[in-house]
């Protein structure tokens, strides 16, 4: 393929991922990722700082999670937020990834621990935009971040679930299971 050709990015997050499930991540170069995908190491390094960036897309991972708290009716309880913004996320999540493709990328994180740090930073970030939202709608600081830090709790905990090897259930409804579960702890019906 010659590097004019549409699709860089996603070339390249493929050979990435590749790679990385044959030969672990330390041992794959850019070069390496480059040729299987079929483009320059300019062209690599114009869409991602390093080899690590390729399995930590930038800000879009956030967006669903930041538009749905901005479109949330002015009002709405803060927990009801917290469960329109998983729903709109896992959402959005489900329909731009595939399961097999996030259970290759959570397996190559796994494996590597300043991967497995850089996906909490990413979680954190992700925790401290939410809190900021949450505050420009007027929740105080404190419920603000409690509640921004549960929506990163479910999120994930309902995302470890949806990748787990026989998993069938789609994303939200499995953040909809671990959200009730979080309201049946804190009313104490559980």
């Amino acid at each position: 393929m010659g590097r004019w050709q549409p699709g860089a990015p996603d070339r390249l997050r493929r050979a990435a991922l590749d790679l990385f499930g044959e030969q672990g991540f330390d041992a794959t170069s850019v070069a390496q990722i480059t040729e299987r995908a079929g483009v320059t190491e300019r062209t690599f390094f114009r869409h991602y700082a390093d080899k690590r960036e390729v399995l930590f897309t930038g800000d879009e991972f956030q967006e669903p999670f930041l538009r749905a708290a901005a479109a949330a009716p002015a009002g709405t309880p803060v927990l009801d937020v917290v469960a329109a913004v998983l729903e709109a996320a896992c959402a959005a999540f489900e329909a731009g990834r595939t399961r097999h493709d996030a259970r290759a990328r959570q397996r190559i994180i796994d494996a590597h621990a300043g991967l497995r740090e850089r996906e909490l930073l990413k979680l954190t970030h992700l925790a401290d935009a939410l809190t900021a939202a949450l505050g420009e709608r007027g929740t105080a600081a404190l419920p603000a971040r409690l509640a921004a830090d549960l929506a990163v709790s479910v999120f994930v905990t309902a995302f470890g679930a949806w990748i787990a090897e026989g998993e069938e259930r789609d994303l939200v409804h499995l953040q909809r299971e671990a959200l009730a579960e979080v309201r049946a702890l804190v009313t104490g019906t559980r």
